[in-house]
């Protein structure tokens, strides 16, 4: 993306051209069913269904009816049936339902299968064992892009973070490496790759069997993109973890943005009715606040308002001939500006409404002192008192999460008296919550080989840098460590300031936080891609236990090197979205995103290729978000006591549905 007064930024890529890829597939696919039919849609491919191809495109390709695939077959008298929905096995019961009641009825009927992005063997089996498999015919959809704005892309995969990260399934990577070659292949081949984590290695391998077997379709292409960054969620869960303050990711957490669209209830519209915004760079208001921490976007909605006023006021002293060049050229544009500024207006009232009925200034309190290792005894009473008000479900998982991480584990006594008073408040179904975010290491209990750390950093200092990574590496293997305070002081993550933070005029990432934190992720990104590689970083990646690698391929021009493709995979919240945005713009590069699921922190999330949050469930996809930076470490790192207050607060996805069974 290129940004106002740098003349040598170059273009983003086109990424309009993914939907209409999308949009002539689907349509191809529907027209193999010549004739009237019914289109069965599972509900989370509807809003990336009607980015796509709306209603009045369907209808022209003799789509009659449009159905939800929901738990009751739906009644129709159509003699085709189009299912157009995602590889999972339950959706194939219901399909199997539908095909064996019109059996039983004597009914006749075509039925197809549209799968996207796509077909899983095990889909079959069930459909094979239901006994229908022989009536309907099956297809792949390859939607593996969605483009929400000129630099984000989603692969909307609602089920990536669970199915990874929490099931150990492998079943996603396929689609990951495909979605890769696309890009690949229609804007050229990139310049050098970098990734972190096993999902990324995996990914990135894959997608290099796929080009070979292809044998490299963009080769011949001009490069548009020149490096990719791929990284996994789990490398940094404390930023998805953070409370959000910049606009666009409170109004995600207050409203839900779902597939780059908002609904605004009346409460917002001032009205009786709900209205459909959406979010993206066409906004002329939306544009300008995304990525402004909360606390100053009331003074520039107050100062749009008063210059939209302004330009009103020019009509009074137009002639004729000037108050006709008004009404033809500039009225239409100001009244929709006007429209969008009181629905941005109402956003923030309600934003306000919704933060203050909790403890905000106490919550982030607590929450930079999480970060920063101060007053942790504190934040856990802080914690214990969220539980015992009833505040909140997932904030109160979210905080424990959040200590859990940043203190390598809770020791047995907190964990038993935490999870205790949870379950009394919240119910004992949680308890499978607790076990999962168990087993994906978000919350967990210290054991004996924690209290080895001591040990460990005495004896490093002892003998080589080689031999300390070895014995380090025999710690990790006794209990899992976030070494969260470590990779803190290394990168610098808590910067050093003199006075108040200035949250209008930021000079480094951490403003998407309140000054507090800059975001791992994307430091990461950033002192990556300074250095060009990995080298002076061995320290950090021994310290996040991450797969790091680092391929070069023959070498793009200068231009295309300086558009970065960042993949997340498994999430990527709308904090990282900005805080990369700003590397762009203070480092001169563009910036292209791309995510999976829709972020509540999104999570559906929820940029770079990564995976949306959606708190309510794992809702994370790979996203691309390209920005880039110089490598910038500010001071030593040194902790210090959480002196900022902030505005609102906004709770990031936890990956999943508490008491949720797969």
């Amino acid at each position: 993306m290129a940004f106002a007064g740098r003349r040598d930024v170059p273009e983003a890529p086109d990424f309009g051209i993914l939907k209409r890829l999308a949009r002539d597939q689907l349509i191809y696919l529907l027209e193999q069913l010549p004739g009237k039919k019914d289109l069965f849609i599972e509900p989370d491919l509807m809003s990336p269904l009607d980015r796509i191809a709306n209603v009045s495109i369907l209808k022209q390709h003799e789509v009659d009816k449009l159905y939800k695939v929901e738990s009751r077959p739906a009644p129709s008298a159509s003699d085709q049936f189009c299912f157009l929905v995602r590889p999972r096995i339950k959706t194939m019961r219901y399909i199997a339902d539908i095909v064996n009641a019109d059996k039983m009825s004597g009914r006749s009927r075509k039925y197809k299968i549209i799968f996207s992005p796509q077909k899983f063997y095990a889909c079959e089996m069930v459909l094979e064992e239901e006994g229908v498999f022989g009536d309907v015919t099956c297809d792949e959809w390859s939607f593996y892009l969605l483009p929400l704005d000129e630099d984000i892309i989603s692969m909307e995969l609602p089920e990536f973070f669970r199915d990874y990260f929490l099931e150990g399934d492998h079943c996603w990577i396929n689609s990951i490496a495909r979605a890769l070659q696309l890009l690949n292949s229609l804007y050229g081949p990139f310049g050098k790759a970098y990734g972190i984590g096993r999902c990324a290695k995996m990914s990135y391998e894959l997608w290099r069997d796929l080009e070979e077997e292809s044998e490299g379709d963009g080769q011949g292409r001009k490069p548009e993109i020149g490096n990719i960054f791929l990284m996994d969620r789990d490398m940094d869960y404390v930023t998805a973890l953070c409370s959000q303050v910049v606009y666009e990711g409170l109004v995600d957490d207050t409203f839900r943005i779902k597939c780059g669209s908002v609904d605004f209830g009346p409460d917002v519209t001032s009205s009786d009715k709900s209205i459909k915004v959406l979010l993206n760079a066409q906004d002329k208001v939306f544009s300008q606040i995304r990525n402004e921490h909360f606390s100053s976007v009331f003074g520039f909605l107050s100062q749009k308002s008063r210059n939209l006023q302004a330009q009103y006021d020019r009509r009074r002293s137009m002639d004729i001939k000037q108050m006709k060049n008004f009404v033809s050229q500039e009225l239409k544009g100001l009244k929709q500006e006007h429209r969008l500024l009181s629905l941005h207006i109402g956003a923030c009232e309600s934003i306000m409404k919704k933060k203050t009925k909790q403890d905000f200034q106490e919550m982030i309190k607590a929450e930079h002192s999480l970060l920063e290792g101060f007053d942790i005894r504190e934040s856990t009473s802080f914690i214990e008192e969220h539980i015992d008000r009833q505040v909140s479900p997932i904030e109160s998982l979210r905080l424990m999460c959040l200590l859990s991480i940043t203190e390598n584990g809770l020791i047995p006594k907190d964990y038993r008296s935490l999870k205790t008073q949870y379950l009394q408040s919240y119910g004992p179904e949680h308890l499978l919550t607790f076990h999962n975010l168990k087993r994906i290491g978000l919350l967990t209990e210290q054991s004996a080989g924690e209290t080895l750390t001591a040990v460990e950093s005495k004896v490093s200092k002892l003998v080589t840098d080689r031999a300390a990574g070895k014995i380090t590496d025999a710690f990790n293997s006794l209990a899992r460590k976030s070494n969260f305070r470590a990779i803190s002081k290394k990168l610098g993550l808590i910067p050093r300031v003199d006075g108040e933070y200035d949250l209008k005029m930021p000079r480094d990432m951490a403003y998407v936080f309140s000054g507090a934190y800059i975001p791992l992720s994307c430091k990461i990104i950033e002192q990556v891609l300074e250095r060009r590689g990995w080298l002076g970083l061995e320290e950090v990646m021994r310290l996040l236990n991450g797969n790091e690698f680092s391929i070069s391929e023959d070498n793009p021009t200068w231009e295309s090197q300086r558009v970065v493709l960042a993949v997340f995979l498994g999430g990527c919240t709308f904090s990282e979205i900005a805080a990369l945005r700003f590397l762009g713009k203070e480092r001169g590069r563009s910036r292209s995103g791309q995510r999976d699921a829709a972020c509540p922190g999104s999570g559906s999330g929820q940029g770079l290729w990564g995976l949306s949050w959606s708190r309510r469930e794992a809702k994370q996809q790979p996203w691309l978000v390209s920005a880039v930076a110089k490598a910038h470490v500010e001071g030593d790192g040194e902790m210090r006591g959480p002196s900022r207050s902030v505005l609102p607060w906004n709770s990031t996805a936890l990956g999943w549905e508490p008491g949720r069974e797969r």
